[in-house]
């Protein structure tokens, strides 16, 4: 496999991981970038743009980073509090009325950011057309009643934190969160993602699909634990009906589906893009606005949620929105924040190193949370950092 881009001196680790990643571990085309204090040390790709197809994976192809979306929706929230336009301890049905009905009244912005609302589920699940209709959604998951008392406990809301997040950035800012996005985080940042593709970046973003990992010798393959099969295999348990949320599977290669501003599930992104927002949370970035003060970087990475994640069924570590160092989703240390997407996607920040990274791929595995070929280039990045000292 050829692989191409550059690595700065001292990160040659992250390009033989990488290239590791297609020999052993199923990887069709994939990118990664990493910035260090602001500086792009990382930018590597290879592979096809679509899972499926020949045609090479080129500087700028883009594609679906499902939950990643996460930590770009979590910002979005932390930046309106950074400028005093939400309060993180009010109720939410301060800023979205609707939202009180069904015994949530109690519900704080800051249970909803970190998965503690009670709400991973929908008992009546939303079609793929229904799920890209804000009004809907947000009316959906405003009149369910929580699984468990708001604030008491937390689970991962896997769908149902699009129009958690989304509605609450259009009622306090007047603008869908897919253009709040693109106006106030990726264009000052100059980072190359969407939450709503614009018909104008459709044919930069390659197909993905299912792939697996082929036994090679040398690789480990994980099983995962009798609870959690069991949890994703009964149609009645939380895990099942958080990710059945919308019903059936959206078609992620489809026009309209990317088209749509799922916070919890939809951005696109290329690596470059995931790493560059990453890298303007923590500091300055060349050519781009710093987006956290370091006060809000604390408030991003501070625990609020950890153990057993009711929906997951492993134990999980939240911040605000992102997704904490952990055992479920290795970072690069206790104090890095970010977010994975299910089947391979990874992108953090790690304030201590001044780390940002970013990896996307068109090949997802079955991983939920921790992706082999993600975590072999986050071992290679904290491998470079050792050398360098």
């Amino acid at each position: 496999m050829d692989v191409h881009g550059i690595v700065a001196e001292g990160f040659e680790p992250v390009r033989q991981a990488f290239a590791a990643n297609f020999e052993l571990l199923g990887e069709r085309g994939a990118a990664v970038a990493v910035y260090r204090d602001g500086k792009k040390v990382v930018d590597l790709w290879g592979g096809t743009r679509d899972v499926d197809g020949t045609a090479p994976w080129v500087p700028g192809t883009a594609q679906i980073v499902r939950s990643a979306t996460k930590g770009v929706a979590a910002a979005a929230l932390l930046l309106l509090h950074q400028r005093g336009e939400l309060d993180l301890d009010a109720p939410v049905g301060t800023y979205w009325p609707e939202y009180k009905e069904a015994g949530k009244e109690r519900t704080l912005v800051r249970h909803l950011l970190a998965h503690r609302a009670g709400v991973p589920v929908l008992d009546r699940p939303l079609t793929p057309a229904e799920a890209a209709d804000p009004d809907l959604g947000a009316a959906a998951v405003a009149a369910q009643a929580p699984v468990w008392e708001p604030g008491t406990d937390h689970g991962y809301h896997a769908q149902t934190y699009s129009w958690l997040t989304g509605e609450l950035v259009r009622r306090i800012t007047g603008r869908p969160v897919g253009t709040w996005i693109a106006e106030e985080i990726a264009a000052p940042t100059g980072a190359e993602l969407w939450l709503g593709l614009p018909e104008a970046e459709q044919a930069r973003v390659g197909r993905v699909g299912p792939v697996d990992a082929p036994r090679a010798s040398g690789t480990l393959r994980t099983r995962p634990k009798r609870a959690v099969s069991e949890a994703y295999a009964d149609p009645e348990s939380l895990t099942r009906r958080a990710f059945a949320a919308i019903t059936p599977l959206p078609d992620e290669n489809a026009p309209a589906y990317r088209a749509a501003a799922l916070p919890a599930s939809n951005g696109i992104a290329t690596a470059d893009g995931l790493a560059r927002f990453y890298a303007a949370l923590i500091g300055e970035v060349d050519g781009g606005t710093r987006l956290f003060t370091p006060a809000t970087v604390e408030l991003a990475r501070a625990e609020r949620s950890a153990g057993p994640d009711r929906v997951l069924v492993v134990g999980t570590r939240f911040g605000l929105g992102h997704m904490l160092h952990g055992s479920a989703s290795p970072l690069l240390s206790p104090g890095s924040f970010g977010h994975p997407g299910r089947g391979g996607a990874l992108a953090f920040a790690d304030p201590e190193t001044g780390v940002a990274f970013g990896y996307v791929t068109n090949g997802f595995h079955k991983s939920v949370t921790a992706d082999p070929r993600a975590q072999a280039l986050v071992r290679a990045v904290r491998a470079g950092l050792a050398a360098l000292g």
